[in-house]
């Protein structure tokens, strides 16, 4: 007589097959090298940015034309097969986590910059250009691409647009969608589809500033449009130290006050001053409890005026020291500190979970505050880092994820920061998105009726729920057992949240 069949045996057996059926049908459409679903070819598709989150894709496809795209898409919905979109792999969020019965749509392939248009001041290009290239690009007629994510040597427009992302500069220049003037891609049938427009003005509904941000679960963007914007004449860094977190958060709340724009404000505590210096050497004062970078661009004459401004709002609220760039390379190495700050994290810690909550610029030291109590709470350090000028935090909680109970307090560690965040007026995130990390807190954020307008939106452009699933928009089963864990946990303490 023969043994019952285990669970994961059936598991195991349902996948085989389905894989099975789903190369088959892909190979119709893909040439051989442009598809993989061996183990050992998938392993380096299995998680994002966030490491602590690991999925095996069922196939990665790896399309080279938009035709082949389309026909991925056609395929995959004709066999109600989940389709995650893909960039660089540099999110922080797991958003291109891969569905275990789904096709990974990797876009590395789309990696060319189509047209520079220096009258126009745009660039067409396709979704799987890096970020820093575009200004590469441009930098010859003068012009550049404003937002400048950390990742930027690495990470593609495309995963821009689907996080709307950031960087130092978007205090002045904006985020992604503020840059971005077009998007085109294909529906979760194959369907082309373009949102926005070259011209000022589009017909009918703008749906640009809809797909930007919506983390791969409307479309599959294969090119975009963006803006360039002129290289400034010269710019200039103020690196100010603070012996106090509360008067260096109250500076960034004052030079905002006085009616001043910096193109980058910055903030980065004690323990991250340390960890950066330590990696790039950029001069950072080790003794401050709190280190401020004003940049300040434009002509000569706008920048002498503004970093005067700066440097005086700063004294006034208790810089114990005040230095400003005097050459380029200077400015660079003052910005090197910052730019470097995940992987200087990552040399004195297995393991990092980096959070990105936004709170208003005049809670800045409250939440430090706050956090440097969640790390006696559950015994983690954490280092932070923020995009202060418009008050987008960088928490990054220090763990080793080879310890299951150190991955677990992490997770309460990043959840209490996130509904912290929420409850002094903020949001769970900025720029990094959802993903699978932040589900639970999109449920202290957003009430019932919201998340299910939100799935509203997202079943008009895919009806079966096939692209990017089970990510983003937490389901009502999830927000109520969460709730309930938050009441036996005692956790749920803060007035200004929901009750479930």
């Amino acid at each position: 007589m023969n043994a019952p069949t285990t669970t994961v045996e059936t598991h195991r057996l349902q996948r085989t097959t389905r894989q099975a059926e789903v190369v088959q049908a892909l190979q119709k459409v893909l040439p051989a090298h442009a598809l993989l679903w061996h183990n050992e070819d998938t392993v380096p598709y299995e998680c994002d940015g966030l490491t602590a989150y690991r999925e095996r894709p069922l196939v990665v496809a790896l399309p080279e034309t938009e035709e082949q795209v389309a026909a991925v898409l056609k395929t995959c919905h004709a066999l109600s097969v989940p389709v995650v979109a893909r960039g660089a792999g540099t999110g922080l969020s797991g958003g291109a986590m891969p569905h275990a019965m789904g096709v990974t749509l990797a876009l590395a392939k789309f990696n060319r910059i189509v047209r520079i248009d220096p009258r126009a001041r745009t660039a067409l290009v396709q979704a799987g250009v890096r970020n820093l290239a575009i200004s590469e690009a441009a930098s010859p007629h003068g012009l550049y691409y404003a937002p400048d994510p950390s990742s930027q040597i690495a990470c593609t427009i495309g995963g821009n647009v689907a996080e709307n992302s950031g960087g130092v500069h978007c205090l002045k220049y904006g985020l992604t969608l503020h840059n971005v003037l077009q998007v085109r891609g294909f529906t979760v049938e194959g369907e082309a589809i373009t949102f926005g427009a070259e011209a000022l003005d589009t017909p009918g509904l703008d749906l640009l500033s809809l797909v930007v941000g919506s983390e791969g679960m409307l479309a599959v963007i294969t090119e975009v449009t963006v803006k360039l914007v002129p290289k400034p004449q010269l710019a200039r860094c103020i690196m100010a130290s603070f012996d106090d977190v509360r008067k260096a958060g109250d500076a960034v709340a004052s030079v905002i006050a006085e009616g001043i724009i910096p193109a980058g404000l910055e903030m980065m505590d004690k323990p991250m001053t340390a960890a950066v210096e330590d990696f790039v050497h950029a001069g950072y004062d080790l003794n401050a409890e709190a280190i401020l970078l004003c940049e300040s661009d434009g002509t000569p004459e706008e920048v002498e005026e503004e970093i005067g401004r700066m440097s005086a709002v700063l004294r006034r609220c208790g810089a114990t020291a005040i230095a400003v760039s005097r050459d380029e390379a200077e400015r660079l190495r003052f910005w090197s500190g910052r730019k470097n700050a995940f992987p200087a994290s990552g040399r004195i810690s297995p393991d990092y979970m980096c959070m990105d909550s936004t709170i208003p610029r005049k809670r800045l030291a409250d939440i430090l505050l706050a956090i440097a109590e969640m790390e006696k709470k559950y015994g983690l350090r954490c280092a932070n880092v923020f995009h202060a000028g418009d008050g987008n935090l960088h928490p990054l909680i220090l763990f080793d994820a080879n310890d299951a109970d150190q991955l677990h307090r992490c997770e309460l560690f990043g959840a209490d920061i996130l509904e912290t965040s929420v409850a002094m007026g903020g949001t769970v995130t900025g720029e990094h998105g959802v993903g699978v990390e932040k589900l639970n807190s999109m449920c202290v954020q957003f009430s019932t009726e919201e998340n299910a307008q939100m799935f509203a939106v997202k079943r008009a452009f895919d009806t079966n729920g096939l692209l990017n699933p089970g990510k983003v928009i937490p389901t009502l089963q999830r927000c109520a057992e969460y709730g309930k864990m938050l009441v036996r946990g005692g956790r749920l303490s803060h007035p200004e949240l929901p009750r479930f």
